[in-house]
């Protein structure tokens, strides 16, 4: 059977089919609002709202699995007690409809404590693994190395964006697809003891967009390789060739084209900054 792989129009949203459908949603980041309170800035609960919106693509898209790629959570390294409210109802109404996985990440410490008892939600482990012959991590730790042999990788971490610059200097801001390729020789370096080529097959690899738009994300346009997160972009991912899709479907074509309309702003390299 043949893998499809396809975004929901205007959403930060897949829709994963082979053997069964799948819906994966990432960067949710459950309890961002009490980080932004404590910081000065009073926003009401999106809870509620993101998931509705949630369970109007389950309505829709009827998937057997809800895979939730990392970042369901948002505060480190304690919990909120917004989360310690929220969670276990958002993630119990979830599972109520379909097996929700959820593939950790670097946000999501101690979400184990706050799975909903009884209900049909599983928590893999933070490197990743294989559902349904597709390979699913969050993407802040090396991947476990069955991901290479299977022909697609979904990830997250990130929040991919592309910044529109006009002529008199204002900003838009768009979330983003990215589709490209891993770079084998980079990753052989890691993973050292073992031999990729036994396996490998050269998955094309998806960052997916932040679900929850409080978040910001980084601009791939305007980014230089160190400004990207996670080891594996040091080096591992090809960017310069990544392609670049905006929610609407538009193609903008490839990242080394549109780094040329504008370059990256940073220039730390250049200027011998060492910091984030």
């Amino acid at each position: 059977m043949t893998i499809k792989i396809e975004p929901i129009f205007n959403e930060p949203v897949l829709v994963v089919e082979n053997k069964m459908r799948s819906l994966v949603i990432a960067d949710i980041h459950l309890g961002i609002e009490w980080d932004l309170y404590t910081s000065g800035f009073f926003i009401p609960s999106h809870m509620q709202k993101g998931l509705d919106r949630i369970l109007e693509h389950i309505g829709s898209i009827k998937p057997d699995r809800i895979i939730l790629l990392g970042d369901v959570k948002h505060n480190v390294p304690q919990t909120s007690w917004q989360e310690k409210d929220e969670l276990p109802y958002f993630l119990g109404t979830l599972a109520e409809y379909a097996h929700v996985d959820i593939l950790p990440g670097n946000h999501d410490a101690g979400i184990e404590f706050l799975l909903p008892e009884g209900k049909d939600v599983q928590l893999h482990s933070s490197r990743g693994t294989v559902i349904d012959s597709v390979g699913y991590f969050h993407g802040h730790t090396w991947p476990a190395p069955e991901l290479f042999e299977v022909e697609y990788i979904i990830m997250a971490h990130n929040h991919p964006t592309v910044r529109f610059t006009d002529p008199l200097g204002h900003k838009v801001v768009e979330p983003a697809w990215v589709r490209t390729r891993l770079k084998k020789e980079v990753l052989q370096a890691h993973y050292s003891s073992l031999d990729l080529n036994i396996g490998w097959k050269d998955p094309m690899v998806f960052i997916v967009p932040s679900f929850n738009e409080l978040c910001g994300g980084i601009a791939f346009n305007e980014s230089l390789e160190d400004d990207l997160l996670g080891p594996i972009f040091s080096g591992g991912v090809e960017l310069d060739n990544a392609e670049i899709y905006l929610l609407d479907g538009t193609k903008l074509g490839l990242l080394k084209h549109i780094r040329k309309l504008h370059g990256p702003k940073n220039k730390r390299k250049e200027k011998g900054k060492g910091h984030r």
